[in-house]
């Protein structure tokens, strides 16, 4: 999982700590890139890897979330020159601001034939939202999104990673094929798909790291980790929660 691209002369979508160690340099990316496809890995898109039955070839799945401008300018550049396919999900009410994909950009993404995916309208907290909010988000990112592509929608990002039973239910009613997470772990033929695992990137993480990661080596100390955060945040609450959170990275 990727988030926006560092690009040389180039300011962040924003510019605070909890966002900006998430944005990887585009030379770090690219190399991460050329370490897996020299280790023989393919890089495939969320579509692309439910729909495979069997390979010789181990595969990676590439994600984006947000929809920053980089996912054009900088990301897909990177992954056609290795014959690379990925999945952008996108927040339908960002596209057009600063910074982010309007909507000519994203045309041309999709245009590319790289698969574009929703990550909510607001990028609200979905299991924070109640049934009539949690539809708008959900419902209408997919609508809004296939208005401007003229192309099915038929994946989903939980904003934060936070997801629930009723999350899913609802990207299931609304015709969505799979939902994806924050949740640490490799994903099999008998994954839920509406509840996929994934692995962020982050900006200082080396190429070989990212290799081992897409080889599932090393998850175990990530998803202890994990497991302790998730505690904190049942226990505070999603708002308390980042309240904390940004101010402990400020003091760092």
């Amino acid at each position: 999982m990727y988030h926006e691209l560092g690009m040389p002369d180039r300011k962040p979508f924003l510019d605070e700590p909890g966002y900006t160690r998430y944005v990887v340099p585009e030379s770090d990316f690219r190399q991460q890139l050329r370490i897996m496809k020299e280790s023989g890995m393919r890089g495939l898109s969320v579509g692309e890897a439910l729909a495979e039955t069997h390979s010789q070839q181990p595969g990676v799945v590439i994600t984006f979330d947000d929809g920053c401008e980089t996912d054009l300018l900088a990301a897909a550049p990177a992954l056609q020159s290795l014959n690379f396919s990925a999945t952008f999900y996108v927040v339908s009410d960002f596209v057009g601001q600063p910074g982010i994909l309007s909507p000519s950009q994203l045309r041309a993404l999709s245009e590319m034939g790289f698969e574009v995916g929703s990550h909510s309208k607001t990028h609200a907290y979905l299991p924070d939202l109640d049934p009539n909010r949690l539809r708008d988000e959900i419902l209408n990112s997919k609508d809004r999104l296939e208005q401007i592509m003229g192309r099915r929608v038929e994946h989903f990002s939980c904003p934060g990673g936070r997801w629930n039973r009723a999350v899913a239910e609802m990207c299931r009613e609304a015709g969505y094929r799979s939902v994806v997470t924050s949740r640490i772990g490799r994903n099999s033929s008998a994954t839920d798909r509406f509840r996929l695992r994934r692995v962020v990137v982050q900006r200082n993480t080396a190429a070989q790291s990212v290799l081992a990661l897409a080889r599932g080596h090393g998850l175990g100390l990530l998803q202890a980790r994990q497991a302790l955060l998730d505690a904190a945040k049942n226990l505070m609450g999603n708002s308390i929660y980042e309240r904390l959170r940004s101010a402990m990275l400020h003091t760092e």
